[in-house]
């Protein structure tokens, strides 16, 4: 799943380059990077500031050993469990979707690694701050090369190699497990009136189709966006039997419709409340968690409960736990 040109999967070739000047060649080391909105980053090998809009970066550099100093947060308040709560300890720079540009540069980061969508119109603002890359961070064709460009960027590209084959070999693995005569019809979803939700392409509906799933919204139309809202009349008609809600708060306004009663999930008691991993799903942990969430709640005859802070502490150095 390695791309190489640009478009919608446009994360493109990665070069190591020295700068000049009289620093030492640790501080020498840039990475140029061709983020997705097509421009060239050169953004300092190992930096020590790192700033995360979205939880990719936070992600990838808890995996390798390393502890961001910011990030935004997808629910105040709220610490996730996939990362052990460690966000706890950075700077927090607001919510992804309005990141506070102040606070931001009161950290001095090195660099920033940016939700394109939340970011980009912004971008000369950023820029001003410090290196600016910015990844789409919606699809698990992407999420290979964003763990590559990453952990490169970070100084661990080989630990970023190993943490891209591991989780594809454990997908390969749980899905070579999964009951083959059976594949539910499911649904990830925002909670809303017309709750918006997933396209197959999605990571996280990849990896639920990946172990045999049929997701009821399908794939993505020809340059179209990663999910789309759903009416609970065409869910009905679709009727998913098991339905993953994003859990970012105690509103939930489809619940009152009385048509959400009539879904098979909902009938059966088989819709989920899921974790923050479920949307940023496209780092070394949260995929890894995903997978292992979904395992269960598709067949829990077959895979065994979860217990995401468990897991996470598998995958995170235990030094940054301490």
């Amino acid at each position: 799943m390695r791309r190489r040109a640009l478009g919608v999967f446009n994360i493109a070739s990665i070069i190591v380059m020295l700068t000049s000047g009289g620093a030492s060649a640790e501080e020498k080391q840039t990475l140029s990077i061709v983020d997705d909105r097509g421009v060239t980053v050169q953004a300092p090998v190992n930096p020590k500031r790192i700033a995360s809009v979205s939880y990719l970066a936070v992600d990838v550099a808890l995996a390798l050993g390393i502890k961001p100093v910011a990030t935004t947060y997808m629910t105040a308040g709220r610490e996730p469990d996939f990362l052990l709560g460690l966000t706890k300890d950075m700077k927090q720079i607001g919510q992804r979707a309005k990141p506070n540009l102040e606070l931001l540069s009161e950290v001095r980061p090195d660099v920033i690694i940016a939700m394109k969508r939340y970011t980009v119109g912004n971008a000369p603002q950023f820029e001003k701050i410090a290196p600016y890359i910015a990844y789409n961070m919606e699809l698990l064709s992407q999420s290979y090369q964003e763990v590559a460009d990453l952990s490169k960027l970070f100084g661990q590209p080989q630990r970023g190699e190993e943490l891209n084959a591991a989780f594809k070999k454990d997908l390969e693995d749980f899905a070579a497990k999964a009951p083959k005569d059976v594949h539910p019809r499911f649904q990830i979803m925002w909670a809303g009136d017309t709750p918006f939700s997933f396209h197959t392409e999605n990571t996280a509906a990849s990896i639920v189709a990946a172990l045999g799933g049929d997701n009821i919204v399908g794939p993505m139309t020809k340059d179209g966006r990663f999910g789309e809202q759903l009416s609970l009349e065409t869910m009905l008609e679709k009727d998913p039997e098991v339905i993953f809600v994003y859990d970012s708060g105690p509103d939930r306004p489809h619940e009152n419709n009385p048509v959400w009663k009539q879904l098979s999930a909902v009938k059966n008691g088989r819709v989920h409340f899921i974790g923050d991993e479920w949307v940023e799903t496209n780092g070394p942990i949260g995929r890894e968690l995903v997978l292992r969430e979904a395992a269960h709640y598709l067949y829990p005859d077959t895979f065994p409960a979860v217990d995401v802070k468990a897991e996470a502490a598998k995958l995170i150095p235990t030094e940054l736990q301490n």
